[in-house]
């Protein structure tokens, strides 16, 4: 369902009728933070203000990532194809494992290099689409959003011992400062305002928080295979409803992109699953 609600963002845009970029990234963001906020205060009550003060400067580096990270995904979004950006972005799960191995020294397998290889290749198929139709600034956000996301995530791992999930709400809120700097006005029509309101609280909101709460019941390999049902739905929606048709290239990268993150997150839940099982084996061995 997380992704379900995720898959909505291309949709919703391509609906948005007169606002900008920055309009819709002010109010996306402010909508998101306040719902988030709301969540978190139902969720540790009286300890709300501590918890945001716990997550020290690296979560305050994480917040900021992730603002940047949002900026660079509606601008993506606004500049290429609704496919193309969402299959970049869901290389995600490669592309950070591959820099869990160069920078944090993460083992990883030969058969999961070799998925990270053809994601690449995979992601090359879509910038060469993006030289010929023209959505080459749109490619080149989402591989930064890409990039934004990894350092999100490394900075999530080297600090495990910090709930981020204050610093995710804290993001809404640089993400809204950094739009209201570049905006140049914030009149916007109300249906406008009703989708960048959704955008925020519903696509955005919903989606991250049903993600993370199914993070705690299943593996993050797991997570990560259910969430592709957002690159997955995402190009459908628009299809139906907008009739933007991928390009051959794209639809050949996208399914290079995908069949490499499918495979590389099989191939981590049977290794999670092995590791869980190895207590129970020995205990039935005594």
């Amino acid at each position: 369902m997380g992704g379900v609600f995720l898959s909505l963002s291309g949709i919703m845009i391509r609906h948005i009728d007169q606002a900008d970029g920055w309009q819709i990234l002010f109010y996306r963001s402010l909508a998101y933070f306040i719902s988030l906020a709301a969540i978190l205060a139902v969720q540790y009550r009286s300890r709300t203000i501590e918890k945001f003060i716990a997550i020290g400067r690296p979560g305050i580096y994480a917040s900021i990532v992730l603002a940047v990270g949002s900026v660079l995904y509606i601008m993506a979004m606004l500049n290429t194809t609704v496919a193309n950006v969402v299959f970049i972005i869901g290389a995600s799960p490669l592309i950070t494992a591959l820099a869990g191995w160069l920078f944090l020294k993460e083992k990883i397998t030969r058969a999961s290099f070799i998925t990270m290889l053809l994601a690449i290749g995979g992601i090359a198929l879509m910038f060469a689409d993006g030289f010929i139709s023209g959505g080459m600034l749109g490619n080149a956000f989402a591989l930064m959003m890409v990039f934004m996301y990894m350092l999100f995530l490394l900075i999530m791992r080297h600090n495990r011992h910090i709930d981020m999930l204050p610093a995710t709400c804290l993001s809404g809120l640089v993400t809204a400062a950094i739009a209201f700097a570049f905006v140049d006005d914030l009149a916007v029509s109300r249906s406008d305002l009703i989708l960048c309101i959704a955008l925020g609280s519903v696509q955005f909101g919903m989606g991250f928080m049903l993600l993370t709460w199914g993070t705690r019941y299943i593996p993050a390999a797991e997570v990560a295979l259910f969430s592709l049902s957002e690159s997955v739905l995402n190009p459908i929606w628009v299809w139906l409803g907008v009739n933007e048709v991928p390009s051959m290239l794209t639809l050949a990268g996208s399914a290079v992109v995908l069949i490499s993150v499918v495979t590389y997150s099989i191939m981590a839940i049977r290794r999670e699953r092995a590791i869980m099982t190895r207590p129970d084996q020995s205990q039935s061995a005594l």
